[in-house]
């Protein structure tokens, strides 16, 4: 279900977190699914299991996932919704910064090249 690239320039644990996302946003990993072992996913790919705990730290501060002492961590109930609410309150900012680029005057082909090229790096894990 997870894969990591190791050459990658995005950490380890940020590449767990977005693959977490990914499928809680495809459905994937529905609430109240429970999450690999921060002990069987590490020996599955060969990753300290303290890089996984830090994602899987940081899933539960966003409020996508919960751990229940003895039986693991599971998917919350409101994970799709508080994902979308991420999203939406990200394409909010992009919104308003391209709002305040259009009033300082920047041509809209120099704002559209800009987030095609973020976008573009990001992707390729060099995040701007």
């Amino acid at each position: 279900m997870f894969t990591i690239d190791k050459y990658s320039r995005v950490p380890i644990y940020e590449q767990i977190i977005e693959q977490v996302e990914m499928h809680i946003a495809l459905g994937d990993l529905a609430p109240e699914s429970l999450l690999p072992s921060v002990r069987s996913l590490s020996v599955e790919l060969s990753v300290n299991p303290n890089t996984l705990q830090k994602a899987y730290a940081e899933l539960e501060r966003r409020g996508l996932c919960y751990s229940v002492p003895g039986n693991g961590r599971f998917i919350s109930p409101g994970a799709p919704e508080a994902l979308r609410a991420s999203r939406q309150a990200l394409l909010r900012d992009v919104a308003e910064k391209t709002g305040q680029l259009a009033q300082a005057g920047i041509p809209l082909s120099d704002i559209v090249s800009a987030v095609t090229r973020a976008y573009n790096e990001a992707k390729q894990g060099g995040a701007t």
